[in-house]
């Protein structure tokens, strides 16, 4: 398996804000921006694997900036690292008002996406080379939220996250 740069996974997706998106209030409406964003995420994951993927799970999702009726969303997703079946993708989401040339960040999330063969197992991934200093950071925090989503999910124990500890410990140990 030859391995990937997160470049190679970008995915960009672009939607026009009409009023069957919206709620009451004119804005863009939650859950249709979720479903975008696993869309693009998918997408990017895909891009990294060369086969279909599920979602394993969406990290919180906080909305910073609502995205109003006749705004533009784009949505960009990349890859930040790769695990043995499954990927992590940034999710960054724009709302642009183009009369005004007006862009501002709307929110920004994690997903993880778990590659599958054609009997629907989970396959191995290729892995993940981070370039840029930003690609380094996400890359190596991925570990840590990844631990932690383990331990939220059941599926870890909190004493076997070895980066978490790290985190909270490394000075009372150095002490």
């Amino acid at each position: 398996m030859t391995a990937k740069k997160p470049q190679d996974t970008m995915t960009t997706m672009s939607e026009l804000i009409l009023p069957n998106d919206t709620n009451t209030l004119g804005n863009l409406m939650g859950g249709r921006l979720m479903h975008w964003m696993d869309i693009a995420a998918a997408m990017a994951a895909m891009k990294h694997s060369n086969c279909p993927v599920v979602t394993a799970s969406a990290d919180n999702i906080s909305f910073e900036n609502p995205v109003r009726l006749g705004n533009v969303v784009t949505i960009e997703a990349k890859v930040t690292r790769a695990f043995s079946t499954s990927m992590e993708v940034y999710i960054k989401v724009h709302g642009e008002d183009l009369p005004t040339q007006f862009k501002y960040l709307s929110n920004e999330a994690y997903m993880t996406f778990v590659a599958l063969d054609p009997h629907g197992k989970p396959r191995k991934v290729p892995e993940l080379v981070p370039e840029t200093a930003d690609e380094i950071g996400r890359f190596e925090g991925a570990l840590r939220r990844r631990q932690l989503r383990l331990i939220l999910s059941g599926r870890m124990k909190a004493d076997e996250a070895t980066e978490l500890k790290k985190l909270f410990f490394d000075d009372i140990i150095k002490k």
